[in-house]
């Protein structure tokens, strides 16, 4: 029995897969159409379905479970000094026009006897990422999330990203990046911590 109600499971989960994916086609169709373009001809007869996978891995970080990702990678150390991951890549979707945001993170903490394994920061950063985004709550949910995580002495994230809702459009200022920045513990009560962080991202 409790192998028919794992295969009944995924079923149902396929089901609800197919219908999403099949209501997402239908629309970009039905935008196609509305922009004057012909949904059947050749080079965009695929364009719904790929749409569809794309922005299925653009928002997957909905259902995303931060603790599935960290697995457990927290260890006990006496280091207290600053660790910092900087250049982590990031694309996200702007969520006024579904237009990209594209950037770097750069995410710096001081333990209080708990590291975390280098490569979660990255990938915490894109659970976030991966969602409708604006980049001022990025950055704050990266920076709470390693707080409640580690719980060190202190945690700031910054990123520094182009949009794309600025550059391809509106304003079209294609030199333009937008700097947001996040910070929790002693680095908000300490500058020389802040100023140490700076002259790491800048090295």
């Amino acid at each position: 029995m409790k192998v028919n109600y794992k295969m009944n499971d995924t079923l149902l989960k396929n089901e609800k897969e197919d219908i999403y994916f099949e209501s997402i086609e239908a629309s970009i169709s039905n935008i196609l159409l509305e922009l004057g373009e012909n949904p059947n001809r050749e080079g965009l007869i695929k364009t719904p379905e790929r749409v569809a996978k794309s922005l299925k891995f653009l928002t997957g970080g909905y259902s995303e479970d931060i603790n599935k990702i960290v697995n457990g990678a927290i260890f006990n150390e006496k280091n207290t000094e600053i660790v910092v991951v900087k250049d982590i890549d990031i694309f996200s979707t702007c969520e006024h026009h579904l237009l990209p945001i594209i950037g770097k993170a750069h995410v710096g903490y001081i333990p209080d006897g708990k590291v975390i394994g280098l490569s979660k920061i990255p990938r915490i950063c894109d659970v976030f990422a991966r969602r409708l985004q604006v980049q001022e709550r990025l950055t704050e949910q990266i920076a709470e999330t390693l707080q409640a995580i580690l719980n060190p002495k202190g945690v700031v994230v910054m990123i520094d990203s182009a949009h794309m809702c600025m550059v391809m459009r509106g304003v079209q200022k294609q030199g333009s990046s937008t700097v947001t920045q996040a910070m929790k513990g002693i680095f908000k009560e300490d500058k020389k911590h802040l100023d140490e962080f700076y002259q790491y991202i800048k090295a």
